[in-house]
């Protein structure tokens, strides 16, 4: 058993639920004719970075549909607010939440260097799942009609943020059609990459859960015992210097710790967990519950060894410091 495992504070943003993607188990998407399909305007994101703030939070999760530009309507709402691409607009936000006190965190799917570029400056990390290296992609499978969910595409963008050292997380989805040996060779791909550039902080192994009204609704989600499997199998398979984390909103997570997880990820006492709104977030109190005898200890959205390295985003550096610890945790 680990001395103590980790966790982040956060608020969690979904600034767009429209998506080039339809992925068959997803609850998030929506139509931009759907009644709660949405752009969220600067308006409505500052009363929750300041309650983040207010709270105790250190990190600002931006997420959002990938490249919704394609969707046209969405085009229309994204120019009446006065952007082009969603990166730009989620740049903005970025510094307003700076200048509030967050770190930001952007989720934002596939982005390219140029992209990436535009956000390093301004995040202290970013992220994106890459799932499975398996193709899920026949009728009625999870990544049917996904564009995004190209393993080889999604490898890549992993890769061009290694190549501009950027702190980044990662994961693998669970029980979405893949078999025991996709897992391996997802974690196996993932530790490839890290040890060329270093840059993975955190690998989420992450259980499927269905949501009603999807394709996947009537699939069930993996077991206990496929769940232990999969986090003994990245915490063998994974560099050490990389965390294994889980969910602890979808699964006990007292139990994935004996098997080798280290880290709870971003729990938010503000905010819903969008993607899986379903399950409430734990409070702190209850999460030390939950793991028992295990110490809890709060970090940062980076990790100590990056802001060591001094890997975090220019526009951050004085709010990192600030948050930081002498020992790259939050500072109490």
């Amino acid at each position: 058993m680990p001395d103590f495992v980790t966790y982040c504070r956060n608020v969690f943003i979904p600034v767009t639920n429209i998506c080039r993607n339809r992925c068959g188990y997803c609850g998030f998407r929506r139509e931009p004719d759907d009644k709660d399909a949405h752009l969220m305007p600067v308006e409505e994101i500052i009363p929750l970075l300041e309650n983040g703030i207010k709270a105790g939070c250190t990190e600002a999760l931006f997420t959002f549909g990938e490249y919704a530009e394609e969707v046209v309507e969405y085009r229309k709402w994204l120019k009446e607010l006065g952007y082009s691409t969603t990166v730009e607009y989620v740049a903005e936000l970025c510094k307003i939440a700076i200048e509030i006190g967050l770190l930001p965190h952007t989720n934002a799917g596939i982005l390219d260097s140029s992209q990436l570029k535009v956000l390093k400056p301004l995040n202290a990390s970013l992220g994106l799942m890459l799932e499975t290296t398996a193709k899920l992609d026949a009728h009625d499978d999870a990544h049917y009609n996904c564009a995004g969910k190209d393993p080889a595409v999604r490898l890549a963008a992993l890769k061009a943020a290694g190549k501009l050292k950027i702190p980044f997380t990662t994961g693998i989805l669970v029980g979405i059609g893949e078999t025991v040996d996709d897992r391996i060779d997802s974690l196996q791909a993932i530790a490839n990459i890290h040890e060329r550039y270093g840059h993975i902080q955190e690998v989420i192994i992450q259980n499927f859960m269905p949501k009603p009204g999807t394709p996947m609704s009537h699939r069930k989600p993996p077991t206990k015992q496929e769940m232990v499997q999969a986090v003994s199998l990245a915490r063998n398979i994974l560099p050490d210097d990389v965390a294994v984390q889980v969910a602890p909103n979808l699964i006990d997570p007292y139990l994935l710790i004996q098997s080798g997880a280290s880290d709870l990820g971003g729990i938010s006492p503000t905010t819903v967990d969008w993607i899986n709104p379903e399950a409430q977030w734990p409070s702190v109190s209850r999460l030390q519950n939950m793991v028992k005898s295990v110490q809890l200890r709060e970090r940062l959205p980076i990790y100590p060894q990056y802001i060591e390295k001094g890997w975090y985003g220019s526009s951050v550096k004085g709010l990192v410091e600030t948050l930081a610890d002498e020992d790259g945790y939050r500072k109490t």
